[in-house]
């Protein structure tokens, strides 16, 4: 997909089971009906017994596509948006609790860029969005875990945070009692060589973001989510959870 800024998308989504009995996590990479060069990203890591967390997930997709496929940039603000996403999700998901005896809840990370070139990106709980340049990592999106929380106040190390027992702690999520947390960002022009990841923990958990982004930076994003997928399940030893990412690579446009 060409867009006037001298780059071209190319993107892949990827998903896995992992060692898990159920597929909890839902992803995808909607482009948008109308408008060339306008995507969304989005993760939602579902929780809350069989078939409590799909449900979850599920919720938030769907809330994500209609709100998605109504979205216009020239009258409706992108950060108003995806916060609408979490705020009608995070009800619904409590709605959808009231008449199931298990408790749903999920995470949710998207990004959403516009035609433009601008990006605005959201999260709520610990599915994490990642922007790198080339292999240099920008920015990434801060869990909302308790051992974040950890990490923030200096007790423990990013690696102890990884290996930390109480590592699936979250302090906030769609579904819970409390109104989720939901810390955005924008990136005002994306540039060629830049590749935006949104994914669950269970892909983030095996890698450092040097990995990451020497992975993102040297293949196609077909090819990275299908080598991530495969080296995280052989580093999760047959304790992994379910895995999904969504990869987007701004290329530039061949002279």
């Amino acid at each position: 997909m060409a867009t006037s800024k001298g780059y071209r998308l190319t993107a892949s989504t990827g998903i896995h089971k992992g060692d898990r009995e159920y597929q909890q996590d839902q992803v995808a990479l909607i482009t948008h009906p109308r408008l060339p060069g306008c995507v969304l990203g989005i993760v939602a890591d579902g929780m809350g017994g069989r078939s409590g967390g799909r449900k979850a997930s599920d919720q938030v997709m769907l809330t994500a596509k209609q709100l998605f496929e109504r979205y216009s940039p020239e009258h409706d603000d992108a950060s108003t948006l995806l916060q609408q996403m979490v705020t009608e999700a995070h009800i619904v998901i409590k709605l959808t609790a009231i008449s199931a005896e298990q408790e749903p809840h999920s995470t949710l990370a998207a990004f959403l860029i516009n035609p433009g070139g601008d990006c605005h990106w959201i999260h709520a709980g610990d599915s994490r969005i990642y922007h790198f340049h080339g292999s240099k990592l920008v920015k990434r999106t801060m869990d909302h875990s308790y051992v974040q929380t950890l990490v923030d106040r200096g007790e423990i190390t990013e690696e102890e945070a990884n290996v930390h027992p109480q590592s699936n702690i979250l302090m906030g999520c769609l579904g819970a009692e409390e109104d989720p947390p939901a810390d955005h960002h924008f990136i005002q022009q994306l540039r060629p060589g830049d590749v935006l990841m949104c994914c669950s923990d269970g892909v983030w958990h095996y890698f450092s973001p040097n990995e990451l982004g020497s992975v993102l930076s040297s293949l196609s994003p077909r090819e990275a989510t299908e080598f991530l997928i495969e080296k995280a399940r052989s580093r999760g030893h047959g304790g992994g959870d379910n895995l999904s990412l969504a990869i987007v690579k701004l290329e530039p446009l061949d002279s």
